[in-house]
């Protein structure tokens, strides 16, 4: 299962991105991603049918990409069973007993919470580099001067 969202109208706070760096920018990404979905994994961890309590455990949100593919984008994050060999089974069924959906459900409850903390605290992450970085610059200005 794969869902993509792309988030357009956000000018400002991308240009601000940009201007922080590239490691910066992928740094500040990265914490917005993994805060959005973070609750989507848990939420999912929950639904998670409880047989052997392995793939309640695998649920998590990463920035790893489990299909080990090529990424398309500078910071991806994905959320749901790592390469749990059975979790697909649980989500979908199979001839032998139906499906039990997790994922889905997760994400649909979750979605729309998580875009709105993205763009909420998107903003806010890049004023903390930004200040970071000032500080730093600083810090050594006043070494190299002193």
């Amino acid at each position: 299962m794969s869902g993509r969202v792309k988030i357009e109208g956000l000018r400002e706070l991308e240009q601000a991105l940009m201007a922080l760096g590239k490691v910066a920018a992928k740094n500040v990404a990265r914490r917005t991603l993994m805060k959005a979905a973070q609750p989507i994994a848990d939420d999912a961890a929950q639904r998670a049918p409880e047989e052997t309590g392995s793939l309640i455990k695998s649920v998590a949100a990463s920035t790893r990409n489990p299909k080990r593919n090529k990424k398309e984008s500078p910071v991806e994050v994905h959320v749901g069973p790592g390469r749990s060999p059975r979790a697909h089974l649980q989500e979908f069924g199979s001839r032998r007993h139906g499906p039990q959906p997790f994922l889905r459900p997760a994400w649909e409850g979750g979605k729309d919470d998580a875009l709105a903390s993205i763009a909420g605290d998107l903003a806010d992450e890049i004023d903390k580099a930004a200040k970071r970085q000032s500080r730093k610059a600083a810090r050594l200005a006043r070494k190299a001067a002193g």
